[in-house]
């Protein structure tokens, strides 16, 4: 039984997706309902950390905005998610970076990779 979930899990997962780690700065195109129109909103930040993998995959994007930290968490698979670009690589030693949280100015810059 568990080898028929297995596959019905890992058989629709989506193929456009870039190869991206924790550090790399990504842009997440999230299509945005509001009343019956559908808009695309784009989300620019740097990875901090990725979980589980196939359909539950989520991954957490961290940006600043006017001076103020902005996380958000995304469902790779969901259907919400248009598109998903690599704009940078960065160099970093742990897969899970929340000492960002702490850093500010020319301390957080990420190493190119």
């Amino acid at each position: 039984m568990s080898a028929i979930l297995d596959k019905l899990k890992f058989e629709n997962l989506r193929s456009d997706l870039p190869e991206f780690r924790t550090g790399d700065t990504i842009t997440v195109n999230v299509k945005v309902t509001e009343g019956n129109k559908v808009r695309i909103q784009a989300f620019k930040g740097v990875v901090i950390q990725r979980r589980n993998s196939g359909v539950s995959e989520t991954v957490t994007v961290r940006k600043m905005s006017s001076n103020v930290g902005v996380e958000r968490i995304f469902a790779i698979q969901s259907p919400n998610i248009d598109s998903i670009t690599m704009d940078r690589t960065g160099k970093v030693k742990q897969s899970r970076i929340f000492y960002m949280r702490d850093r500010s100015g020319k301390k957080a810059r990420l190493k190119e990779r």
